[in-house]
């Protein structure tokens, strides 16, 4: 590096946010959405922001190929990602190289308020490709990877963990990724073998313990069990976390972040048809983001994931849809027949006793249950021992009766539900 570069990156160092004023510049945001591989594109960012988000990450992007390949910046990354309309945002690269995680990184530090390393993602493609949660046992690498963005990038470095197991081992590793320079802390209160089926509760005690133990000044996010904003507010409270990341949650839902708004239903749990309509409009108008129309079909398929099972016509169009359908094709063989059978069922007399919520017992997790109508945007349950959340809510189960259900009995799920989006 040249003297002046040495400078230069010595001013941006001296002139950088610690964690506490970059939490402040950004209006003290409590509801994140997540990074998400495919799926926290811009479009999406955009309605999560109508329904309450007040923070958002993007996808997990590759490091090194976004660093080298236009093709791959191009079809992810647009002049409209981190403008006015995409603030605050937090830019998340996996990678395993100082250097290209630094490259890639400089292309974006102008339009984001801070870039993310991703320790946490447990897919078999990160096995492969080595980042996210399969960099755990690799202190030196991590402590490399975050300080050489802490050093020489304007805007600060934040990190996203899993846990371990051991409670104390996970602290070490939080107080390690602090001492490197990040200047948030996400922790995501499962261990990496917690993924698809095998998912399970995400760890509260664990992540409170490691914000009881770390330094009060740290910027603290936590990650995991968030099924409805009564959940965000339960979570920050136990925790003590300055904010709540939700990833699945809000991807079948955007009405998760509506804290405050818990009464009204049409923003907590907001009807399908509406939701795909403003959806499918902020797409279009977003029409320069690739990532976010090559994304469409499989939002579409989450927020529709109650519906669908009752509409086999609909979802069987769904599936046949893809990037390259029109504009037209789109609104015409789904958004529309959507609107219509939910207009339909809207013409009901006895609409207002259908459309009511029904909240069930308490339950060991410390929440409780919704029955919601499946017209409307809600929750989806990876299955435990067997049966899923819904069926649990609808049989009338509570956490106790499901541990008695023996895993031979857990049904094949659909092709929809078998991607893993958590990161």
């Amino acid at each position: 590096m040249t003297e002046s570069a040495l400078s230069s990156a010595s001013n941006a160092l001296m002139q950088k946010l610690t964690g506490r004023q970059l939490f402040d510049r950004i209006g003290r945001p409590t509801r994140i959405v997540a990074p998400m591989v495919d799926q926290s594109e811009l479009a999406w960012r955009i309605l999560s922001r109508r329904y309450g988000a007040t923070l958002a990450y993007t996808p997990m992007l590759h490091a090194k190929l976004f660093a080298t390949s236009k093709k791959y910046r191009e079809d992810n990354w647009s002049s409209i990602d981190g403008s006015s309309v995409d603030r605050p945002l937090i830019v998340q690269f996996c990678a395993n190289d100082p250097e290209y995680l630094l490259a890639a990184a400089r292309l974006v530090e102008d339009k984001c308020d801070a870039v993310d390393l991703n320790l946490g993602c447990p897919q078999g493609i990160a096995k492969k490709g080595h980042y996210g949660s399969f960099l755990m046992e690799e202190w030196d690498l991590i402590h490399n990877l975050i300080n050489n963005l802490h050093k020489n990038l304007k805007v600060p470095v934040t990190a996203k963990i899993r846990i371990f197991d051991d409670r104390e081992k996970s602290l070490n590793y939080a107080k390690m990724v602090l001492d490197a320079g990040a200047q948030f802390l996400t922790v995501h209160g499962r261990v990496r073998e917690q993924k698809g089926q095998k998912t399970g509760l995400a760890n509260w005690e664990t992540i409170k313990y490691l914000r009881d133990n770390l330094p009060k000044e740290t910027v603290f996010f936590a990650n995991g069990n968030i099924l409805y904003p009564e959940d965000i507010t339960r979570c920050m409270e136990h925790i003590g976390a300055d904010a709540v990341m939700s990833a699945e949650g809000n991807l079948y839902n955007p009405g998760v972040f509506n804290v405050g708004q818990t009464k009204d239903k049409d923003k907590v749990f907001p009807r399908v048809d509406k939701i795909i309509r403003e959806y499918f409009q902020i797409v279009k108008e977003c029409q320069e983001s690739k990532a976010s129309k090559t994304a469409m079909k499989s939002h579409f398929f989450k927020i529709l994931r109650p519906f669908l099972p009752h509409h086999t016509d609909i979802r069987s169009t769904l599936a046949t849809m893809n990037a390259k359908a029109t504009w037209e094709e789109w609104e015409e063989q789904i958004v529309k027949p959507v609107e219509i059978v939910v207009q339909v069922i809207f013409e009901q007399p006895d609409i207002e006793i259908k459309d009511e919520i029904i909240i069930g017992e308490k339950q060991s997790w410390g929440g409780s249950y919704r029955t919601v109508p499946y017209w409307r945007c809600q929750p989806y349950f990876r299955p435990v021992n067997g049966i899923t959340g819904d069926k649990r809510v609808m049989q009338g189960l509570t956490d106790a009766d499901i541990n008695k259900k023996r895993k031979a009995d857990m049904p094949l799920e659909s092709a929809d539900k078998k991607k893993d989006i958590k990161a």
